[in-house]
């Protein structure tokens, strides 16, 4: 038995919520790495829906540990309306089943408001990278700058007020260059001080709780944000989100060592979609892309943004299973394809007459390149609830072997509906 790490093998929106959902069940704490509130899980239980943005999923589960890592950025203020949702919807989210690491950096409204700025200043020089304007970046960059308000600091009002004096010099000088007016020091004070009382009693340094509980043999499912191809390192650069996605930010983005990841799943949906700008060498902007589209409900589950749909892109995921160290895939939304004539899977790419079989870093080459298709016949029967191999059509039991083949890594998930119980199991992630 081993901990798991979930990640996404795409550009994020595979389904994770509902695998990490399913997984949160043989869990004992699932914990939450990095990312921030531009992250959306949609989790269907007994017919309820559960809309996450920073909580982790085991939150919606009884006696089960949630924990936001010190790789996370916290909006105080979402988390509250987070929780208060939740709150309506009759799950109780107390400094019992959820910990925040005292250490984890904290998102302001000078950050949502400068990350709105840029994002329109880039859109009129057509440079934009589509952004969620939540201040996810400029939150990232005071971390580095070491400049950030943590959740600690909402326990130390006696050295609060001189942090907040180091943040605005450097935001006021940027919002002064924008021709913005500046912030003054009491804003920030009174933005803090309105949620410290409820935030405090969550904070903790959880590196120290998680090195408990695995001394104490609990299983521990580490859920990420985003996907690989948005990792800050190893995605589409400039179009990625802030932080490392991929499967090593388990350990930092928490605290642990490397040696307390074990099993990783990469969530894999069976088609490919992408939010915003950005590469996507097998798009469909097309009748095909439509179908996807609309049978797959691909919308942004927090910004509501249409996805850009496309075939399955076998040479960005066997990419993402190298970087990630991806043990085996969960893949989630086969009976979208139910009815298609046939599927088409990208196998390589062409990049200026020559064969290449990964994607470069390059923007430049990441545009140019072309899909190199492979053609496999569709099936008309449903996948639709599917929960044993006997019950697919024999062609989507064949899509899947070569999904598996041409990726190098095995399926241990199949998910053939929203429905948690709408599961194949091949392998359980936790008793590898």
């Amino acid at each position: 038995m081993g901990n798991v790490v979930v990640v996404g093998s795409q550009w994020g929106d595979e389904g994770k919520g509902k695998i990490v959902d399913w997984l949160s069940e043989r869990a004992d704490v699932v914990v939450r790495f990095q990312g921030g509130h531009n992250a959306g899980h949609t989790l269907v239980i007994d017919g309820v829906s559960y809309k996450l943005s920073l909580l982790p999923s085991g939150v919606v589960r009884p006696g089960k540990l949630a924990i936001i890592g010190n790789g996370v950025v916290v909006d105080p203020h979402a988390l509250v309306a987070e929780i208060e949702r939740l709150g309506q919807q009759g799950v109780e989210v107390t400094p019992q089943n959820l910990r925040i690491a005292e250490n984890a950096t904290l998102i302001l409204s000078l950050h949502r408001e400068l990350d709105g700025l840029r994002e329109d200043a880039a859109s009129n020089s057509g440079t934009k990278i589509g952004t969620t304007r939540r201040g996810i970046g400029p939150a990232y960059e005071d971390k580095v700058g070491r400049r950030a308000i943590r959740m600690l600091d909402l326990a130390n009002k006696e050295t609060l007020p001189a942090k907040i004096d180091r943040l605005l010099t450097h935001h006021n000088a940027l919002r002064r260059g924008l021709g913005q007016p500046e912030v003054s020091h009491e804003t920030i004070f009174e933005e803090l001080t309105a949620v410290s009382d409820m935030l405090v009693p969550f904070i903790e340094p959880v590196w120290r709780l998680l090195d408990q509980m695995k001394r104490k043999g609990k299983r521990i499912l580490f859920e990420g944000a985003q996907g690989t191809l948005l990792d800050i390192d190893h995605g589409t650069y400039p179009f990625v989100t802030s932080s490392n996605t991929v499967a090593g930010q388990a350990a930092a983005g928490s605290g642990m060592g490397p040696g307390a990841v074990g099993y990783v799943l990469g969530i894999t949906k069976a088609y490919t979609t992408r939010v915003g700008e950005g590469p996507f060498p097998t798009e469909q902007d097309n009748e095909v892309g439509q179908f996807l589209g609309e049978k797959g409900h691909e919308f942004g589950t927090v910004t509501g943004r249409q996805r850009r749909c496309g075939w399955f892109d076998a040479v960005l995921v066997r990419q993402a299973v190298a970087a990630n160290g991806i043990t085996g895939i969960a893949l989630t939304k086969l009976d979208v394809l139910d009815g298609l004539d046939e599927i088409k899977v990208c196998i390589g790419y062409e990049l200026d007459g020559k064969r290449i079989d990964y994607l470069p870093a390059s923007q430049g080459a990441q545009a140019r390149v072309v899909p190199v298709y492979e053609t496999l016949e569709g099936w008309k029967d449903t996948t639709v609830g599917a929960r044993h191999w006997g019950d697919l059509p024999a062609q989507a039991v064949k899509y899947v072997r070569q999904i598996e083949e041409l990726i190098e890594a095995p399926v241990a998930l199949l998910s053939t509906s929203p429905e948690r119980e709408d599961t194949i199991l091949v392998q359980d992630p936790f008793h590898d």
